[in-house]
């Protein structure tokens, strides 16, 4: 089944079910999350995954008819048919709390320059590439949002719509 824009069409489950050789599956999905980011498959087993368009993945707690033919689904989830696979930040948001791998704390400065947008020069020893961004929030590590790591710099991917500057004493 080709790609629509105008209706939601569930994942195949695995490659052998895959009519479009350039689409996603959910079994791909899944390794994606497990590997770059340590979230066990099993954190989805309630969820169906869609797409809409060519590469834009949206999650869904539950089970509905495929096609379907509605303007949102559940949540922006996954950005595929690209090179590197971009998680949303809603994504991240809400299982960004089962990542093992590819986490980064930031400190309350850091948190804040990357919830306003800022790209930031920061010592990071694991892979480049997206990752989790986290910061400590009333004593428990939230993640925050999507960051990408490369040549030494966190470039915050908060869309800019979401961006918010936490220093400006007006927003109190």
């Amino acid at each position: 089944m080709s790609n629509d824009s105008t209706q939601f069409t569930r994942l195949p489950e695995t490659a052998d079910e895959r009519e479009d050789e350039g689409r996603a599956t959910r079994e791909e999905v899944l390794d994606f999350w497990a590997e770059r980011f340590g979230v066990p498959p099993e954190t989805f087993a309630d969820h169906t995954f869609w797409e809409r368009g060519a590469g834009k993945i949206w999650c869904y707690r539950g089970d509905p008819p495929s096609p379907v033919d509605v303007e949102g689904l559940g949540m922006a989830f996954l950005r595929t048919r690209q090179e590197h696979w971009k998680p949303t930040l809603e994504a991240v948001q809400r299982f960004g709390e089962h990542a093992t791998k590819n986490v980064i704390l930031l400190s309350e400065g850091e948190a804040t320059a990357f919830a306003a947008g800022h790209d930031q020069e920061l010592d990071w020893e694991g892979d480049w590439g997206y990752l989790v961004v986290t910061h400590d929030l009333a004593g428990r590590v939230e993640p925050i949002g999507v960051g990408l790591y490369v040549y030494g710099e966190l470039r915050s991917q908060v869309p800019k719509g979401r961006r918010r500057d936490l220093d400006d004493d007006s927003n109190n």
